[in-house]
């Protein structure tokens, strides 16, 4: 396979050289299906009625759109002309959706009926219209590995999210890295299910697909029912998920038990299947464990953010791998630094640094932060984790998610794990809350498993055998679910919020 270094659209154009009539995308909506040929066409229409819009070379154009092939095209069709890709959460009220828009510089809003937000003018025509039938003479923008292909704005803990700005360049060694490392080929086929609003989905499953000569089945979101037929149906081989994700399907089987506990099993695997690929946030290795054993699959978990294009670190797709770790680095170097950026001996707690062909060029219009990121040649994550000596990574937890209670660091990670080895716990996240007398003070928040019953004192003691009495639960929370964001992300800032309401009733 010949590997094509420069821009997306010489990508594309050696793998449709190479796979012409080999099936590329796959709608799970409808069941439209497209050869690498065929999208390439779809991909120049879009290029072309981009260029009829007045894109060029360096315009930013927003895609705010559900999952969709189209949405995956119009991606394509902006790097076509050399523009700039800028996907919106679809999950943004109107004035922050209108803040990135300006943000960003926006030239143009590629949108469809259903997510038009108002307020922001008259949107374009859905993309099943944008991208009819045109002249398909677009000539390939020449483009360097250097020019940016995607903005995409993180979530922000505090203040304004920042625009990453990664380019052509990182996004195919990402796709390399994931494709290498993943041991993926031409006879794969992925299933994104994440949003394609955000890295994971863009780079692991569909940019990693192209690079391997792969195939790709977008589905316009999870659904823990219909997950296992679409793998079925699709003959899937791997697919993108999160700690999130992995617990549904989990809870989706236990309540399939309860309805029918004579049957052998509710969802079997489908024999396509590889492995599972998990990402974004930590996976408790009890939950892991539980859905290795439930369900006959391996559970991959890498490490990365959108700094990183997605991907830095991935366990090996073997039983080599390591529950609990996030696993080696799979093409950028990476470090662990202390508070002086001296790197510390294996073992040793310190943030995680990286440099590499994958890691972003900085964050738009904000020289500040892009400085303070890269002091001293390294990317600094703001992830606290440590190295064991065989190279395999492992994340306690966000600087800003840190625990400080009474002068004593605590890492929820650490806490998050341990509440998963409760055996009448489904899911669990700690928090840091206020306290008059310590600083910080901390709470859970348990999604107990279907008919279990577990008290307060109980979930406590149990902590207290097993940590240090200033690391335990001081409150604890029982709750129907745990607010995530798209990517499995804990809402920290809402679970304070819950602690706030729950506390002063």
């Amino acid at each position: 396979m010949t590997q094509i270094q420069e821009n997306l659209p010489a990508l594309l154009a050696e793998r449709v050289a190479e796979y012409s009539d080999k099936t590329f995308l796959i709608s799970e909506q409808d069941g439209r299906e497209w050869s690498y040929r065929e999208f390439q066409t779809a991909v120049d229409e879009g290029a072309d009625r981009l260029i009829e819009r007045g894109i060029a070379k360096g315009d930013v154009v927003s895609l705010l759109m559900p999952n969709s092939a189209e949405y995956i095209i119009s991606y394509f069709a902006c790097w076509e002309v050399g523009a700039i890709a800028g996907p919106i959460n679809s999950l943004l009220k109107e004035d922050e959706i209108a803040w990135v828009r300006e943000n960003s510089e926006s030239k143009l809003l590629m949108t469809d009926t259903a997510t038009s937000p108002g307020g922001l003018g008259a949107p374009i025509p859905e993309p099943a219209v944008l991208l009819d039938r045109g002249t398909g003479n677009t000539d390939v923008t020449e483009l360097t590995p250097d020019d940016t292909a995607i903005i995409i704005y993180t979530s922000g803990t505090t203040g304004k999210p920042k625009g990453c700005m990664l380019t052509h360049g990182n996004l195919i060694a990402n796709a390399r890295q994931i494709a290498d490392w993943m041991g993926l080929g031409p006879d794969d086929r992925l299933l994104t299910v994440m949003p394609l609003f955000h890295m994971n989905a863009v780079s692991v499953t569909t940019i990693t697909a192209l690079y391997a000569g792969s195939s790709t089945v977008i589905a316009p979101k999870f659904s823990a029912s219909r997950f296992w037929e679409i793998i079925d149906r699709y003959q899937v081989t791997s697919f993108g998920s999160v700690a999130t994700m992995l617990s549904m399907l989990l809870q989706k089987n236990s309540e399939l038990r309860s309805q029918n506990p004579a049957a052998d099993h509710p969802n079997p695997r489908p024999s396509s299947l590889r492995f599972a690929m998990c990402g974004s946030a930590p996976v408790p290795v009890e939950l892991l464990k539980r859905f290795e054993e439930t369900f006959g699959v391996l559970v991959v978990e890498g490490y990365g953010l959108s700094e990183s294009t997605c991907r830095s670190t991935f366990n090996p797709p073997n039983e080599t791998r390591r529950p609990g770790s996030c696993g080696m680095a799979i093409g950028n170097e990476m470090k662990i630094f202390d508070e002086a950026d001296r790197e510390v001996r294996h073992g040793e707690l310190g943030e995680i640094v990286m440099r590499g062909p994958n890691i972003f060029k900085g964050y738009f219009k904000n020289e500040e932060a892009t400085k303070k990121a890269f002091e001293n040649g390294w990317f600094h994550t703001g992830d606290i984790g440590y190295r064991d000596d065989e190279g395999f990574f492992y994340i306690a937890d966000r600087k800003s998610d840190m625990i400080v209670r009474g002068g004593e660091n605590i890492y929820p990670r650490e806490i998050d794990d341990l509440l998963y080895a409760h055996p009448a716990v489904a899911a669990a996240a700690v928090v840091g809350v206020p306290d008059g007398l310590y600083g910080e003070e901390v709470a859970a928040f348990i999604v107990l498993q279907g008919g279990a019953s577990v008290s307060e004192q109980e979930v406590i003691e149990f902590c207290r055998e097993r940590l240090a009495d200033f690391k335990c639960p001081k409150r604890v929370y029982f709750v129907d679910d745990i607010p995530t964001g798209p990517t499995g992300k804990l809402l920290k800032r809402e679970l304070a919020r819950l602690h706030t309401a729950r506390a002063f009733r």
